[in-house]
């Protein structure tokens, strides 16, 4: 078939760039509402912490027009008394949105953080105001100290015990990705043909930027069991223990599949990087854990040796903002392996960095990612912008004092419900699954067919059609946009669906859909036999 031809030249791509041209044929269709399940950012918007942040701005401005250059030009904040003022910006606007909130925020901050009240209000007052360059440009002192609270509170579990974890805020998750791969390499802690294993299905830049000849590496699937709701089995989690594999990049929960990792999963890791692996590098990418209560992270469970990676985007409705963290342990086997490396390589990376740092050998990894950013000769002009490191303080504290979950209940309760309304569209019984995320899912196509029509007409449509096929005709026939599945190394023919973007009532018409065009696959077998 000419559609077939088409579709075989698709494949090659991204899902991500296949999903502009499921879109296009979408919009085609002028008489049908497109329902656009695609892309992953969320259409809710955390109310107060946005408030908090606009007001904050025009305090901010205040203080900077106490003494203007000229009418119109303010001058840089006065620390002096500074939170006195602040207060009294509070009371004057008692009642206005916001407010309350950044009075809950102030007293948290001094009270439980310990954070001295004219200092917190300073850098924030300058960060908002963007008038400065970042400093330290890894990230604002105090804008550190309280997203690391929220994220030992949310990915860590709140356990203290497991120490401090350097950060640096970057343009998004992505961007974080980007500077990773970029120091792992430059620092010869991986190498080009260096075999690294993933955590499949997997989010799928972490497929396609390794094979890039920036890097060439030999990528490794550590497979979840489609069966086991989605689980690492053990035999899956012993690959990690042979030591040609240099690194374990994962996404947890995971995308597409949005599921947690069980303990017994994180137990099982962390006692074969104990033991066996004391030299495994770790990257996980954390993005959707605030979705799953009690959700603990890989870098809870083996700290010294992962890098962990947060994005503010999903949770807080965010995607446009582009608030991203990476997280490194203060004592951490990327510093002692670079230290470890032979001479040459030392003389090299000293070259590399001895404009920027006047003890180069001794720069710690998260420092030269810094660097890294900004190919090392901008390094003068790194770090994320002040005023989104503000709005990640908002949105960090926001969180640390909803000591009930309020929100973390109403962002899990829209996505939950959006995914019963799919599954019982579709006719099928939803996932029962405490790691369950339900940021989005994957419905295994081939899988369903079987169950519904049986094993042969099953084979039938694995054997005859072009595994994109199934979410070509939904876009076309339809106007259904969904992820190709087997982009992310998720089964072939599965789709994947995000419970984010699109009103509740959306998911009903597209697990109709889902139904209703497997049917027309199904009576076209019937008819052919």
């Amino acid at each position: 078939m000419q559609r077939s031809a088409e579709e075989k030249g698709y494949e090659a791509l991204s899902p991500f760039e296949l999903k502009n041209k499921l879109v296009s044929m979408a919009e085609g269709h002028r008489e049908r509402i497109m329902l656009n399940a695609g892309r992953g950012n969320p259409n809710w918007v955390a109310v107060a912490p946005r408030q908090g942040f606009f007001q904050f701005g025009m305090f901010a401005l205040g203080e900077s027009g106490r003494a203007p250059h000229r009418p119109g030009l303010g001058t840089v904040a006065e620390k002096e008394g500074l939170s006195q003022r602040f207060k009294g910006f509070l009371a004057k606007n008692a009642g206005a949105p916001g407010v309350a909130f950044l009075g809950e925020i102030f007293e948290y901050a001094r009270g439980v953080l310990k954070i001295d009240g004219d200092a917190f209000i300073y850098e924030m007052v300058d960060a908002i105001l963007g008038d400065h360059y970042p400093t330290p440009d890894r990230m604002l002192t105090l804008c550190e100290q309280i997203v690391h609270a929220y994220l030992s509170q949310e990915m860590l579990g709140g356990d203290t015990s497991i120490g401090t974890f350097d950060l640096f805020a970057t343009e998004g998750g992505t961007a974080a990705m980007d500077y990773i791969f970029t120091t792992l390499s430059e620092n010869k802690l991986i190498r080009k043909g260096d075999k690294i294993a993933l955590g499949t299905p997997i989010f799928t830049p972490y497929i396609e930027i390794p094979r890039l000849n920036d890097y060439e590496l030999v990528e490794l699937e550590v497979k979840q069991d489609e069966n086991s709701d989605w689980q690492y089995p053990d035999a899956e989690i012993e690959k990690l223990a042979d030591p040609a594999v240099k690194a374990f990049f994962l996404v947890n929960p995971s995308n597409p599949t949005s599921v947690s990792m069980q303990q017994k999963s994180l137990d099982k890791i962390a006692q074969l990087v104990r033991t066996r692996r004391k030299d495994l590098i770790v990257l996980t990418d954390d993005v959707y854990g605030t979705f799953v209560n009690g959700f603990r992270s890989l870098a809870a469970a083996v700290p010294h040796n992962t890098i962990l990676v947060y994005s503010f985007s999903k949770y807080f409705g965010a995607t446009g903002w582009r608030l991203g963290i990476i997280g490194i342990h203060r004592d951490n086997i990327f510093d002692k392996r670079i230290a470890s490396l032979p001479a040459a390589d030392k003389e090299e990376l000293h070259a590399r960095y001895c404009t920027v740092e006047l003890d180069p050998d001794h720069m710690k990894v998260i420092d030269r990612m810094v660097a890294d950013s900004r190919s090392v000769a901008l390094h003068h002009t790194a770090g994320l912008s002040t005023p989104q490191q503000v709005l990640m303080v908002m949105f960090s504290l926001h969180c640390l004092i909803d000591k009930k979950g309020a929100y973390k209940s109403m962002a899990q309760d829209i996505v939950a419900a959006r995914f019963k309304t799919l599954y019982a569209a579709v006719g099928i019984p939803h996932p029962d699954n405490s790691c369950d995320a339900h940021y989005y899912t994957t419905i295994d196509i081939p899988k369903l067919a079987k169950t519904r029509y049986g094993a042969d007409f099953a084979e039938y449509l694995v054997k005859s059609f072009e595994p994109i096929d199934f979410v070509w005709r939904l876009a076309d026939e339809k106007s259904i946009v969904l992820m190709d599945g087997g982009g992310f190394d998720a089964p072939n023919m599965s789709v994947r669906v995000s419970l984010a973007n699109l009103d509740d009532v959306a998911y009903a018409a597209i697990g109709k859909g889902i139904s209703e065009l497997l049917a027309d696959y199904y009576d076209t077998w019937k008819k052919s036999k």
